[in-house]
């Protein structure tokens, strides 16, 4: 990204065409002779306007306005700026750019209005990202979790954290000062229980990736179990259509299926899977080492059990799901398929398939046919993913730049700790310090480089 900063920029906030009205946004220091030269108001200038005010005028020859003006630093782009509100139409909106254009302005590029935003301390680089997530959030959860990382949650988490660094770093680059003196500023014992409170609450940090992601992504839910016992029609009634084929011949399905569903505000993303069972057909084997990819990748494990099958093949099937989710470190679910049928209704109780789960609450049954005890599954599922969320004061992290800065600042913890235990000299200690604190900068933008923030912006959209 090559911008410079002390010119006008402009591009259209709206998508044209597919509404009653569009905005196109002109920032920058000239924003308001340009848009003067393009906009006739009833009365007045948009250089005269008061900055929060509202203005009626006409673009001569092309349509009427409304012109919102926001002076600096008070905009979002903490520069003076002009939102122009126009009837939606893309030759309404390509005529009035080439006007801007010509009056002095030039084409936006992705993310340049956020990118002031940050440059100009309106937002840290944590925030600026926040926009771009809140744009592409699909659901409730995930549009909770970017709005709270907008709002400055997260950073102020890493603001404390930084700031117990910082003096740390301080009281040990102290002693240098004072090195002949043999003068100890920093308590051994203070500086390893900050250490380590400081490792304990990045690693949650990190920790709180795999979830925070998926609630992004999709919470990925592999639909997993022997051949026949109802997986793809499972799939079909939680998604209310034939989106799989059903039928009573084994391996009828022989690659994964993925569906997306929103239930109760959370992305769930629904994958079917081959049947799991002994063969040697060459496809339907491919098939089923794709059923344990899937379940490596899933947060959730819908584990299909027949219960109209003899105990024993059920048990011995419940046995492989849970080997399975275990390893993958998945949360598993019981699935007791076929209720209508009415058959081994006291699986549910086993000793044995209860101790495969972690709650009892995580063995359902349910008839995919008649669509009973789908509401309670689907209620399930939604109880797991909010207890993983937490509360509306929960930070979760949801960005692979973060969870890596993250990852970097603990393990450059970790070192300087296992160096205070070991007697190494403070500058050393120090120095560790001083890496975490630049791998923790580099998540809000405190310690920032030119290539981070092209690869951050170019994939905003234009006009934001």
């Amino acid at each position: 990204m090559t911008s410079r900063f002390d010119d006008t920029i402009a591009a259209p906030a709206t998508i044209p065409g597919t509404g009653a009205v569009a905005i196109v946004r002109v920032s920058g220091p000239d924003a308001f002779t340009i848009v003067d030269k393009v906009v006739t108001l009833r009365s007045g200038k948009v250089s005269e306007a008061k900055g929060y005010s509202i203005h009626f005028g006409a673009v001569p020859e092309l349509d009427d306005v409304l012109v919102f003006v926001f002076r600096a630093p008070n905009s979002y782009t903490g520069e003076d700026s002009v939102e122009i509100s126009f009837h939606s139409s893309e030759y309404i909106a390509s005529a009035l750019m080439q006007r801007l254009f010509f009056a002095g302005a030039r084409a936006a590029e992705p993310g340049e209005f956020t990118r002031r935003a940050f440059l100009n301390g309106k937002l840290d680089l944590a925030q600026a990202e926040a926009v771009a997530d809140i744009i592409s959030s699909n659901a409730e959860a995930s549009h909770r979790v970017a709005y709270a990382q907008l709002k400055g949650g997260f950073s102020k988490e890493l603001s404390a954290l930084r700031e117990q660094l910082v003096e740390m770093a301080s009281l040990l680059e102290l002693e240098l000062d004072f090195s002949e003196e043999d003068v100890e500023f920093a308590s051994r014992g203070r500086l390893h229980s900050l250490l380590n409170e400081t490792i304990s609450h990045i690693e949650k940090l990190s920790a709180s990736f795999k979830i925070g992601n998926a609630i992004k992504k999709g919470v990925p839910v592999a639909i997993a179990g022997a051949a026949n016992t109802g997986k793809s029609t499972l799939l079909n009634a939680l998604l209310g259509e034939d989106r799989a084929i059903v039928s009573d011949i084994a391996g009828t399905t022989r690659d994964t299926i993925e569906e997306t569903l929103i239930i109760g505000g959370i992305l769930f993303r629904f994958v079917d899977t081959a049947g799991i069972r002994r063969t040697d057909e060459t496809v339907e084997r491919l098939g089923i080492d794709r059923t344990f990819d899937a379940i490596d990748r899933a947060e959730i494990v819908l584990g299909v059990l027949d219960r109209t099958l003899p105990e024993g093949e059920i048990l011995a099937s419940a046995e492989l799901l849970s080997e399975a989710a275990k390893k993958a470190g998945a949360r598993l679910i019981f699935v007791l398929n076929k209720a209508d049928l009415g058959d081994n209704k006291n699986v549910i109780n086993n000793n044995l398939l209860v101790s495969l789960v972690e709650n009892k609450e995580d063995i359902i049954s349910v008839s995919a046919k008649t669509g009973f005890g789908l509401d309670s599954l689907q209620n399930r599922l939604q109880q797991l993913v909010k207890a993983r969320i937490g509360d509306e004061n929960s930070t979760l992290v949801t960005n692979l730049r973060h969870y890596e800065a993250l990852t970097e600042a603990a393990s450059a913890l970790r070192r300087a700790r296992t160096a205070l235990s070991s007697g190494v000299p403070s500058d050393l200690v120090a120095e560790d310090l001083r890496s975490a604190l630049t791998s923790l900068g580099a998540i809000t933008g405190t310690i920032t480089t030119p290539d981070i923030l092209q690869n951050i912006f170019k994939n905003f959209c234009i006009g934001k």
